[in-house]
C-alpha cells in the first residue's frame, strides 16, 4: 500500500466539551471580575457575550423584569453584533447588582 519507511500520520479532531460559564457564575465578586475582564477586550462582542452569560446565570426573565426590559429586547440587546444603548447596558448591570467603574489605565 505505502512504500517501506513511509510514515502515515492521521490527524484526529479533538473533541472538547462546551464550557458553560453560567454554571460557574454564582458569586457577585466572581461576576464582577468576569465582566471586568471581558470589558478590557477591544471587541465589544466579548463584553456582550459575557454579560449574556451572567444574565443566563441569574435568570433571563428575572433580569429582564428587574431592568425594565422585555425578554425579547434583552436577548436582542445582548446578541453578537448588537449596538445597545448605554442606558440599556446600565439598566441590565443595575438589575444584576453590578456597576461600571472607571479606573486609570496602567501605562506601559
Amino acid at each position: 500500500m505505502y512504500p517501506l519507511g513511509y510514515i502515515v500520520t492521521l490527524k484526529r479532531k479533538k473533541a472538547y466539551a462546551r464550557v458553560e460559564p453560567a454554571a460557574y457564575l454564582f458569586d457577585d465578586a466572581l461576576i464582577a471580575e468576569y465582566l471586568s475582564l471581558a470589558a478590557e477586550d477591544p471587541d465589544p462582542d466579548v463584553f456582550l457575550a459575557a454579560l449574556s452569560e451572567v444574565v443566563r446565570a441569574r435568570g433571563v426573565a428575572q433580569t429582564a423584569a428587574d431592568s425594565g426590559l422585555c425578554r425579547e429586547s434583552l436577548y436582542k440587546a445582548l446578541s453578537a453584533g448588537a449596538h445597545p444603548r448605554f442606558e440599556t447596558i446600565n439598566s441590565v448591570l443595575h438589575a444584576l447588582g453590578v456597576k461600571i467603574a472607571v479606573v486609570v489605565e496602567r501605562r506601559r
